[in-house]
């Protein structure tokens, strides 16, 4: 075997190790320069406003009114409410459990269920669940984008042909064959920005024009569903479109790793700072629009509430271009940590070089199948409630919680230990009730659906 030798001298043992040791390292860090998540850490705290507004505002407010007819004025503002105060707790969690350990941070989702659960067992917890939100939100977002454009035509060419919604998807996906090849979450903060800006405003759109066009004269409160057994499911249904409407959870640990972080000022500060102004403008988009909703077409309300209004044409169709425009950023928001997934993957357990043909791949075939999907099973619906049961509900209400009382170990029945218990509780049954109305409703949906329609 051939030895490199220096003077005659073969390098010590130490020297090579060493060698190798720096050579792996230059390594991962070309890789991690590379990778979507860690490749960028020059963020403002306003940029995580506006990605956690943009990753939680979007197909969920417009299926709140839905949801209320479905859980009845008690219990919907109830969980509403108790939602918004869950989900802003264990969002607090998260940014704190960040850079809890010094020089540390967990940058991904799964890194921090790997700290509390073990490095095997928090990957089997962690990243099945986070690829069903993300990949899951994708393909509902795929369907109101579709479902929108549909709408705006419709309002502003009454007298064109119908086209099939499958088209409209298809357009809808047009647009991510382009965007989803920007590199990072920094290169989408325009997108992002532009995304929350429209939340906002349709939101409000939604809310005013509802209000205007009155209480209806037939409107009724009660239970839709004819038997008490259907009504239940649909109760469960309603809890899981309520769950689909806190989904920012699952990139709130990539968006903050782009946020630069020193000893003297970590970047929980203007994590937090971003998170808050976030859930203000959440609660303005939110509740207005599930109380006008709800309070004015009753029961009658769809299950996208902009598919309600007709009136005025022009605010409605304007709505609907402003879906588009959101969802087109919340798809590029949740598609980030999926492509961060596969990439690392590919470049760092399959040894493929870090290029931009790989890139180019990887997020086409994504953006493909997302689309294909969302063409085959158009039931918004459902679909929001049972995401919302399966995979929104661990991953947001109280997976947080359960990560916190084994690092932690708050003291038994301390403050802190019961209101994590608390969440859990709630969080399971929310997870099991809402994921079997959702699967019930989907299946109701498709007796009347035909694929590619």
């Amino acid at each position: 075997m051939y030895i490199q030798m220096t003077n005659g001298v073969p390098p010590p043992p130490e020297q090579s190790s060493l060698d190798h040791r720096i050579e792996e390292l230059e390594r991962q860090k070309e890789i991690d320069d590379w990778l979507p998540i860690t490749s960028s850490r020059n963020a403002k705290w306003w940029y995580s406003t506006f990605h956690n507004v943009t990753a939680m505002v979007g197909a969920g407010v417009l299926g709140l009114p839905y949801s209320m007819a479905q859980l009845g004025w008690g219990p919907g503002i109830t969980v509403l409410i108790l939602s918004w105060i869950i989900t802003l707790y264990t969002l607090w969690q998260m940014v704190e459990m960040h850079e809890m350990v010094p020089g540390k941070r967990f940058d991904r989702y799964h890194e921090l269920g790997q700290f509390a659960f073990g490095e095997r067992l928090g990957l089997y917890i962690i990243v099945p669940q986070q690829i069903v939100v993300e990949v899951g939100v994708c393909i509902v977002y795929m369907v109101t984008g579709g479902q929108s454009l549909k709408k705006f035509h419709e309002l502003v060419c009454k007298d064109c042909s119908p086209i099939r919604l499958s088209f409209f998807v298809m357009i809808f996906a047009s647009s991510h064959f382009v965007l989803s090849h920007l590199p990072n979450f920094d290169s989408i903060s325009g997108v992002s920005l532009v995304a929350a800006v429209m939340s906002l405003s349709y939101s409000t759109i939604a809310w005013t024009a509802t209000a205007a066009k009155g209480v209806q004269e037939d409107v009724q409160y009660g239970y839709k569903s004819g038997t008490p057994a259907s009504t239940v499911l649909s109760f469960f249904t309603g809890l899981g479109g309520i769950a689909f409407a806190y989904a920012g959870h699952n990139v709130v640990l990539e968006i903050q790793a782009t946020i630069p972080s020193t000893p003297n000022n970590p970047s929980k500060g203007p994590m937090w700072r971003g998170v808050v102004v976030a859930y203000v403008v959440v609660a303005l988009c939110y509740f207005p629009v599930a109380l006008v909703g709800y309070g004015v077409f009753g029961n009658a309300v769809l299950d996208n509430v902009l598919m309600s209004l007709e009136t005025p044409v022009w605010a409605i169709a304007a709505a609907n271009l402003f879906v588009v425009m959101h969802v087109i950023g919340s798809y590029q928001i949740f598609a980030m940590p999926v492509f961060d997934m596969v990439e690392t993957y590919l470049v760092k357990k399959l040894n493929f070089k870090p290029t931009t043909i790989l890139r180019f791949v990887v997020r086409n075939v994504y953006v493909a199948l997302t689309m294909f999907i969302a063409i085959m099973i158009p039931f918004f619906g459902g679909l929001l409630a049972f995401f919302g049961g399966f995979a929104f509900a661990p991953t947001t209400y109280f997976l947080p919680c359960i990560m916190w009382l084994i690092i932690y170990k708050p003291k038994k029945f301390s403050l802190s230990w019961w209101m994590n218990w608390v969440c859990i509780v709630l969080g399971v049954i929310l997870m099991i009730l809402s994921s079997i109305g959702g699967l019930r409703q989907i299946i109701i949906q498709s007796k009347d659906y035909s694929f590619f329609s």
